[in-house]
Order: C-alpha cells, then sequence, then structure tokens
C-alpha cells in the first residue's frame, strides 16, 4: 500500500554528525583519552548535553561537568586535533550512502548544514567516497550568526540553494536540529542519536530509527530502487 504524501519537498538538508557519520562514536574515544589525563573518566551520561552543540559549547559543557583546569578554547584546540587525527576512520551510517547516491542520482538538490566549522565538515567528508561532489552547498556554525538550535544555518542552505524554507526537508539526528529546522519553517526527519530518548523528539514531522527506514516517496521525492540504475 502506498504510502501516503506528507509534502511536496524540492529539496534535502542534511545535518552530519550523527546523521549522515557515526563521528559521535569517535568523539567518544577521543574524549575518553583527553580525560584520563586529568584523572577523569568518560562514560557517557553527558553525551544528551552535547548531541548538535557547536564545539566552543561542547567544550564549555565538559569542563565545568569534570570540573578540568582548561579554558573552553583550549579544551577545543586539543580534543579536535586529537579527533582530526581519527577522521580517516569514522564509517558512514547505516543507509548514508544510499540516500546520498540515489538523491544525487535524481539530482535533488542537497546541503550539509552542520554546527561544526566548515573547514572540519570538509575534512570529514573528504573521507567519503563520492560526498564532496555530491553536496552544492555546505553550510557551518562560523558562516552564520548563530548555530543551532537557532534556524540561521538552515535558512542560509536554502538560500544558496535557491529554494523556499517550506520546500526545504531537513533529515537531522539532535533534538537542537530538529528544534532548528522546525523554527525555519522546515519539514524535519529526526534519525535520533539518543534512542531512548526519542519522546524529546516530538516537534519533528516523522521520527524513524535509521535512514535505512526513510521513504523519500512520503516527500514527494524519487523512491528507493535499489536494484536498477541511476538514470542518465
Amino acid at each position: 500500500m502506498a504510502q501516503p504524501l506528507k509534502k511536496l519537498m524540492s529539496c534535502v538538508i542534511l545535518d552530519l554528525d550523527g546523521t549522515l557519520l557515526n563521528t559521535d562514536g569517535m568523539f567518544s574515544e577521543v574524549l575518553k583519552t583527553f580525560l584520563v589525563k586529568y584523572g577523569k573518566e568518560w562514560d557517557g551520561r553527558e553525551k544528551h548535553k552535547i548531541v548538535g552543540k557547536t564545539p566552543l559549547e561542547e567544550a564549555a559543557i565538559i569542563v565545568e561537568d569534570y570540573g578540568l583546569p582548561c579554558a573552553k578554547h583550549e579544551f577545543v584546540n586539543e580534543v579536535y586535533s586529537m579527533f582530526s587525527d581519527h577522521l580517516c576512520k569514522v564509517k558512514a551510517l547505516p543507509g548514508a550512502n544510499r540516500l546520498i547516491k540515489h538523491l544525487s542520482c535524481h539530482g535533488v538538490p542537497m546541503a550539509l548544514a552542520s554546527n561544526s566549522h566548515r573547514a572540519t565538515i570538509e575534512s570529514k567528508i573528504s573521507y567519503q567516497h563520492g560526498w564532496n561532489e555530491s553536496f552544492s552547498v555546505i553550510v557551518g556554525s562560523d558562516e552564520v550568526r548563530t548555530g543551532k538550535p537557532s534556524p540561521d544555518i538552515f535558512l542560509e542552505a536554502a538560500k544558496r540553494l535557491n529554494m523556499e524554507p517550506s520546500s526545504s526537508l531537513v533529515i537531522e539526528d539532535s533534538v537542537i536540529g530538529v528544534v532548528a529546522g522546525k523554527a525555519a519553517g522546515m519539514e524535519v526527519v529526526a534519525v535520533p542519536s539518543l534512542p531512548k530518548q526519542t519522546h524529546r523528539y516530538t516537534a519533528a514531522d516523522e521520527v524513524i530509527n535509521s535512514l535505512l527506514d526513510l521513504r523519500p516517496e512520503k516527500w514527494g521525492l524519487p523512491p528507493f530502487q535499489d536494484c536498477k540504475p541511476c538514470p542518465k
């Protein structure tokens, strides 16, 4: 039975960390190593506080919660330098490559909109085959006045795509990303990175467990046809 059409979308704006890439897992490993030198242990309990935040916001939370004797800028410089050394090991999340290839093959305009800085975004996707050329627009938090949960990043992405916010579909893993997408006047599909806290994603228009569960046709986009070649 065909799924009812929710709304006709013209473009897709995707978050990166935790939505397309499993950077959260690698970041946790780096944090464990970093905290050891201060006699601290990362147990992941603070993960819900930092998901989707900008680097400086993450730093402020962790420095305060763990009582670290360093400034947040020092934390960012050291931790993200360690993290950069591991970017080549970061894996795409299930369904990410299929979705990007599918939308690209069908000429659906795509943008990346992340609370990471632009240069960091470009570095992260450089290790993923075919991703650089698939996104016509990339917007980082250092390119707008305010990061998520402000709608600025998503509005800027739609502007650069020359699309109306109302015809833009956002795909996000964080609560603050969902809030930002809705504040931008966009439709939002949530793929929660905090699976045990799905009740916090009620603002999303749809909540799915994985990108493998996404049905593009529900949004007026070409359906997946995994056994057929992309149109020329």
